[in-house]
């Protein structure tokens, strides 16, 4: 099974039992699916849940990397460790992550972890650092809209598995790297290819008819004609493709011209900056139905250095 359908039927095996308390019973299943997802990055990141107040109060929990535990211990972060990339913060199933993730009490916890990730099971929300070093909500992911829905779905584990299980488990990615320090323009590649995947799942099954001229002028411009399934997929992977990268090159030229950051990118006027129309790519975002424009308006927040720990000097 994957990370997310696993999760799924954990907590809904928990629920039947009728034992677990409503917030914390939840813990074990959590940890899981963040142990799991995080088992693939260098350094490893691993979820400890039940942390001590090491200031501003005790968060249900926290995300450390692998060297933050001794040889031979890895349940048992180094005594004082602070969780390299974040809190955690989880409540009640039918609670709102995003009153929660407004209140006073993950206030203070990003004070002191500068990341938390505000959860009740069915929602995500991540809230981390803006340009100006204030508290701002990076992302979110939604499994359900209300917890009658999340527990009718978890009932069908893989059937919701497979229709938002990988952009879940990229979402999960990011959580756990967004506040690691990007140094090199491997660590922002990353960021970007993770950004289009999640794009390119947002838009896979959605009828598009508003793109039949972004289409057309793709098939003049590479000579070829996208027909059938297959042509179908070639030419969304084409889209999404052209789309970031296209944005990351006006970004590269752009920071170089403003230094200084007196300004803010804005992937709109990626035109100015590339010498190309990019009028064909903005009709193209505008029918992705938001899907396309929340992916890259993401993707440039991480290039401006919001919400993490990154440099912001353009690669060389």
């Amino acid at each position: 099974m994957t990370p997310a359908e696993t999760y799924l039927k954990e907590l809904y095996d928990i629920r039947a039992l009728g034992a677990a308390q409503d917030e914390t019973g939840y813990y074990v299943s959590l940890a899981n699916l963040l142990n799991e997802v995080g088992r693939s990055l260098k350094p490893r990141v691993r979820c400890v849940m039940g942390l001590k107040n090491l200031g501003e109060g005790m968060p249900d929990g926290g995300l450390f990397t692998a060297d933050q535990f001794a040889k031979g211990s890895p349940e048992k972060p180094l005594k004082g460790q602070v969780p390299a990339r974040g809190a955690i913060e989880a409540k009640r199933v039918e609670d709102d992550s995003w009153v929660t993730a407004e209140g006073k009490q993950v206030t203070r916890y990003w004070t002191r972890y500068s990341q938390v990730l505000v959860t009740n099971y069915r929602d995500f929300v991540l809230v981390g650092r803006d340009g100006d070093g204030k508290p701002v909500r990076l992302e979110s992911f939604r499994l359900a809209e209300d917890q009658k829905k999340f527990w009718a779905a978890a009932a069908h584990p893989r059937a919701l598995a497979d229709k938002v299980g990988a952009r879940f488990q990229e979402y999960l990615l990011r959580v756990m790297r967004h506040a690691a320090l990007l140094t090199s323009s491997e660590d922002v590649a990353w960021f970007l290819a993770s950004y289009a995947r999640d794009a390119k799942a947002r838009i896979e099954g959605i009828g598009l008819p508003a793109l039949a001229t972004v289409r057309s002028a793709l098939e003049e411009a590479l000579g070829l004609k996208f027909e059938g399934e297959k042509g179908e997929h070639f030419f969304r992977s084409t889209l999404v493709q052209t789309l970031f990268y296209g944005v990351f090159s006006a970004w590269v030229l752009w920071s170089k011209k403003n230094r200084k950051r007196t300004t803010k990118f804005d992937w709109r006027n990626a035109t100015w900056e590339l010498h190309v129309p990019m009028e064909p790519l903005e009709q193209a975002v505008n029918a992705g139905k938001n899907a396309l424009e929340t992916d890259l308006t993401r993707a440039v927040r991480v290039l401006a250095g919001e919400g993490s720990s990154f440099e912001q000097n353009p690669p060389t």
